[in-house]
């Protein structure tokens, strides 16, 4: 694949395994890229949220002037949380109520799984092409209500697991730490299929 046909799409590294993030998009065709300013989204065709502790990066993000020009971006271009990336993008936070971007439509629990020494590695049926889909918890919080136009692709006892909204994919597991590739597979073809994939797109 030519390098003008890759899409640089931005991975927000401020926590998380953001590295594993980058690999994962790389396999998947794309260019990844590090953002840790808000000038840094410029010129991206699509974003990724990765995990970590949520109110920690909620700190980060109001401190340094990036809560709004985030929330500008994921009006206009795709966007993938995963765990605590879900928590951001969700439109209601609880246990605690936590401030959000707001954008997606669903309401998520912090840390509904238990504690880190409860996560777990499962395997469940999905949407995405290629039979059952591995996908690992690590401290998950859990969408307990959705609204009309999000769609489920994958579920963990009865809740949603990974979901899609538009532009917006979402995964409460962290599909960067699997060696299946199909999610962010799957997101990079979102990118690809806005029409935003070019370098000098902005």
């Amino acid at each position: 694949m030519s390098e003008q046909t890759k899409p640089r799409i931005g991975v927000l590294a401020i926590q998380g395994d953001y590295a594993a993030h980058a690999a994962a998009l790389a396999a998947a065709g794309a260019e990844p890229v590090e953002v840790r300013k808000p000038e840094q989204l410029a010129g991206l065709a699509g974003l990724i949220l990765p995990g970590g502790e949520s109110t920690t990066m909620l700190k980060f993000l109001e401190s340094h002037g990036f809560f709004d020009s985030l929330r500008e971006f994921c009006a206009r271009k795709p966007v993938f949380g995963t765990c605590a990336g879900v928590i951001l993008l969700a439109r209601e936070v609880r246990h605690p109520k936590q401030k959000s971007l707001g954008v997606l439509d669903v309401a998520v629990e912090r840390n509904a799984y238990g504690r880190q020494n409860e996560s777990a590695i499962l395997t469940a049926e999905t949407k995405l092409e290629g039979g059952p889909l591995e996908m690992v918890f690590i401290r998950a919080p859990r969408i307990v209500e959705r609204g009309e136009g999000v769609e489920v692709l994958a579920e963990r006892d009865g809740f949603p697991a990974l979901v899609r909204q538009g532009q917006m994919l979402a995964a409460t597991f962290h599909p960067e730490l699997s060696e299946d590739g199909r999610v962010h597979a799957a997101f990079v073809g979102m990118v690809r299929d806005q029409g935003s994939g070019n370098r000098d797109q902005g």
